[in-house]
């Protein structure tokens, strides 16, 4: 249970990550990510990265910079502009619903005008989960130069989209639906400079 607790990425650039372990039962045709992140990079780095041994950016959320953050389902991405952090944590969900191929994007409880991506899609369920890289083949081929520092917390998988009540649940870090992937029960491994600890503020 990492309640109150943050993961700290201590390099800049680093070889360091953390693998997830979910349990999927089937491929995803909707999921909800959500996270919180405290970074003052200002180059791009991968936040949440789930591939497959056919699509290694299968699921990627991606800051290239710090007014923009990528959301890839499939290999293919939707950009939502957002406003420059005043280097503060930031919480973001991104959504997806293969029936309609919407993309939904929330930021700090808010939601960003929707995007269409990947529609009839289907996520591979045997997948590689990473925080704090980009997987540029499944389990590896990182960049450094695309990597995390920072700290990271908060970290959500769910195999549908959350309501707008439960978007904003999960910014205010209320009760939440069962998850594969939920910070209060996480099965994790730590790879490299990466240390747990209590945040620093609620």
């Amino acid at each position: 249970d990492l309640s109150r607790k943050v993961f700290v990425f201590r390099k800049d650039p680093s070889d360091a990550y953390v693998v997830l372990r979910a349990r999927l039962e089937q491929p995803l045709l909707n999921f909800t990510v959500c996270l919180r992140s405290f970074t003052d990079l200002t180059r791009p780095h991968g936040l949440f990265s789930y591939a497959t041994k056919a699509q290694d950016n299968e699921i990627l959320l991606f800051k290239p910079r710090p007014e923009e953050y990528r959301f890839y389902v499939g290999g293919k991405f939707v950009t939502f502009r957002v406003p420059e952090g005043r280097r503060d944590w930031e919480h973001v969900c991104a959504s997806w619903e293969s029936a309609s191929g919407i993309a939904e994007f929330w930021l700090n409880g808010r939601p960003w005008p929707r995007k269409g991506l990947q529609r009839g899609y289907t996520v591979g369920a045997t997948a590689s989960i990473l925080l704090g890289q980009e997987q540029d083949s499944f389990g590896g081929g990182f960049d450094l130069y695309n990597s995390f520092s920072g700290e990271l917390s908060d970290v959500y998988l769910w195999d549908t989209g959350l309501s707008p009540d439960k978007m904003r649940a999960a910014f205010l870090s209320l009760r939440l639906p069962p998850a594969l992937l939920a910070w209060k029960s996480l099965s994790y491994e730590v790879k490299g400079d990466v240390v747990v600890k209590a945040r620093l503020r609620e």
